[in-house]
C-alpha cells in the first residue's frame, strides 16, 4: 500500500561564488552512475528492489545491520536505548551495531566517500536536504519497495511528514527525527506591555503591531519585540505558508528543479518587513548563529521569536528558571488568511541496496519498522522532543502523560495535523539544497545590513543557476 500523502551581525559583503563541494558532487555522482530520469521518479531511486521477506529466516547465524546516525547529548542516549531493545528482541538472529557519524553535514560527506569504496552501512540517517542527494545517488532500496512486497498497512504515519520524503505517492525513505517550526513569545512581558497573552501574533502585520508595544525603543517592557536567527529554514516556512513554492517544478517533485524562487514578491516581502522591523529598533539582528537568538529569547531580550519544536524544552526550562511564562503558536503567515503551512525538518532513514546482502537488506528494513512503530515513536518522542512520525504514538499512554506535562506540544501537534498537504508543503527536492538555504542566508543578512531586498535576494537566487545547471547535468 502506498503512503499518502551573537550579536548584532557586522555589514558583510555578498558571497556568491560556486562553492567546489558542489563541483565535487556532481563529478562524484556521475562516477558513480548517480543515475537517470527525472526528479517525478524519485521512487525508482533505489539501486535493487526489496529481498524476499523470508531471506533472513533462512540465514544461519547473526546478521550484523551497520547503522550510521548523526544524532549527539540526550537524542544519542534516547535513540541506544532504542537499539539495545530491538537488539534484545531479536538475539541470536539481528544485532544492529550503531556508530555515530557526526553531524548531518559531516555524515552525508562520510556516506559519498563509503559509496566510492563501496563500503555503505546497511541504514544511515540523511537530513532532510539531502533527499534529493540520496534518491540520485541510487544506493539505496525505496521503503516503497518493502512497504508494497509486506502489503504493510501505512496509514499510522502521519502523511505531512511522509509527504516531505514521497515523490508521486511512493515513499523513499522512512523518516525517524521530524521538527516543525513554532512562533514563541513571552506571555509575561505581552501582559507587561498590555497585550493578551492570549491572542499571539501570527502573521506579519501582527508582529510588527505587537513589536510596536513589546520594544524598549517604543517604551515597552522587551529590549526587542522581535528577533530570529538569519537561518534559510525560516524563510523557507514563510513561503510554504503563503502557499508558494521555494523551487520550480513542482518544488522539484514534477522533474528535476531548475531553479530557486526565494527572490519572488512574497520572499522578498518578508526580507522587507524584517530589514524595516530591525532598522525601526522593533527586531534585533542576531546573526546566524541560531544559539544567540535562543539566548536572547530565553533571557527576555526577546519578546517573540521562531524556532524549531526541538527548542521546546530548552525554552520551558529557561522560563520556569526565569519566572516567566512561555507561550508558543502556529508558525506566522505572511498575510493573514492564506492557505499554505510550514515545512517538516529533520532526517530520515535509508536502507542501502548496492553491495549489501539480501538478509543485510532484510535485517535494516525490519530494524526500521521497529523505529518506526508506535511505541518506539512514543519513547523516542518523549525521549528527544521530536514529533512521532506514528498517529498512534500520540495515543499511547505515555505520550498522553508527557504531554499533559508539556501542553505547548500540542501546539505543533495540531499545527502538523491541520496543514494541508500540497507541494507547497512538502518542501523543494534541489541537489544543492544546502548550498541554496546558504545563498538564501546570504541574501537575508545583506539585507539587513542595509542591501536592497529585492536586489539581495535576486543576486542569491541568480548565483544558484550554475550550481544547480552543473548538479542536474550530472545525472541525467
Amino acid at each position: 500500500m502506498r503512503t499518502t500523502t551573537s550579536s548584532a551581525a557586522r555589514r558583510t559583503r555578498l558571497r556568491y561564488a560556486v562553492p567546489a563541494a558542489v563541483a565535487s558532487a556532481s563529478l562524484f555522482l556521475a562516477a558513480c552512475g548517480g543515475g537517470s530520469g527525472d526528479g517525478g521518479d524519485g521512487g525508482d531511486g533505489g539501486s535493487s528492489g526489496a529481498p524476499a521477506a523470508d531471506v533472513l529466516d533462512k540465514a544461519s547465524g547473526v546478521t550484523t545491520v551497520a547503522f550510521w546516525h548523526a544524532m549527539d547529548g540526550t537524542n544519542a542516549e534516547a535513540l541506544t536505548k532504542l537499539v539495545s531493545d530491538f537488539n534484545a528482541q531479536n538475539t541470536g538472529k539481528i544485532e544492529v551495531k550503531a556508530t555515530y557519524a557526526g553531524k548531518y553535514d559531516d555524515a552525508i560527506t562520510k556516506y559519498k566517500a563509503a559509496i566510492q569504496s563501496k563500503s555503505t552501512p546497511d541504514v544511515i540517517q540523511i537530513y532532510d536536504i539531502g533527499t534529493r542527494f540520496m534518491i540520485d545517488a541510487k544506493q539505496t532500496i525505496p521503503m516503497q519497495a518493502f512497504i508494497d512486497r509486506d502489503k504493510l498497512d501505512v496509514s499510522d504515519l502521519q502523511p505531512n511528514i511522509t509527504g516531505y520524503y514521497s515523490i508521486d505517492d511512493k515513499l523513499n525513505s522512512m523518516p525517524f527525527n521530524t521538527s516543525m517550526p513554532v512562533l514563541y513569545y513571552n506571555k509575561s512581558l505581552f501582559t507587561k506591555a498590555g497585550l493578551d497573552p492570549e491572542k499571539p501574533p501570527q502573521d506579519l502585520v501582527a508582529i510588527r503591531t505587537a513589536a510596536e508595544k513589546l520594544s524598549k525603543k517604543a517604551g515597552g517592557p522587551a529590549d526587542y519585540g522581535f528577533g530570529a536567527a538569519i537561518y534559510g529554514w525560516l524563510l523557507e516556512q514563510f513561503i510554504a505558508t503563503d502557499g508558494k513554492e521555494y523551487c520550480d517544478q513542482g518544488n522539484g517533485r514534477d522533474g528535476k528543479a531548475t531553479k530557486v524562487q526565494f527572490d519572488s514578491p512574497e520572499s522578498v516581502e518578508v526580507v522587507k518587513w524584517w530589514q524595516t522591523m530591525v532598522k525601526d529598533g522593533l527586531a534585533a539582528n542576531t546573526g546566524r548563529d541560531t544559539k544567540a537568538a535562543q539566548a536572547a529569547f530565553k533571557s527576555g531580550q526577546l519578546a517573540i521569536t521562531l524556532e524549531s519544536t526541538g527548542q521546546l524544552g530548552g525554552f520551558s526550562k529557561a522560563a520556569k528558571e526565569g519566572g516567566w511564562e512561555l507561550g508558543a503558536a502556529n508558525y506566522p503567515h505572511i498575510k493573514a488568511g492564506t492557505e499554505g503551512g510550514p515545512i517538516i525538518g529533520g532526517a530520515s532513514l535509508w536502507i542501502n541496496g548496492e553491495n549489501h546482502e539480501d538478509a543485510n537488506k532484510e535485517a535494516a528494513w525490519r530494524f526500521v519498522k521497529f523505529l518506526a512503530d508506535k511505541k518506539s515513536q512514543a519513547q523516542w518522542h518523549i525521549g528527544t522532543g521530536y514529533f512521532p512520525i506514528s498517529k498512534g504514538a500520540l495515543e499511547e499512554p505515555s505520550d498522553v502523560e508527557y504531554r499533559k506535562a508539556n501542553p505547548l506540544f500540542d501546539v505543533a501537534v495540531k499545527q502538523l495535523e491541520n496543514t494541508k498537504l500540497s507541494k507547497a508543503t512538502q518542501g523543494c527536492l534541489l541537489g544543492v539544497m544546502p548550498q541554496a538555504r546558504k545563498a538564501s542566508e546570504d541574501g537575508l543578512e545583506a539585507a539587513l545590513n542595509g542591501t536592497d531586498p529585492q536586489e539581495a535576494m535576486t543576486k542569491a537566487a541568480e548565483s544558484l543557476k550554475s550550481q544547480i545547471d552543473q548538479y542536474n547535468s550530472s545525472v541525467e
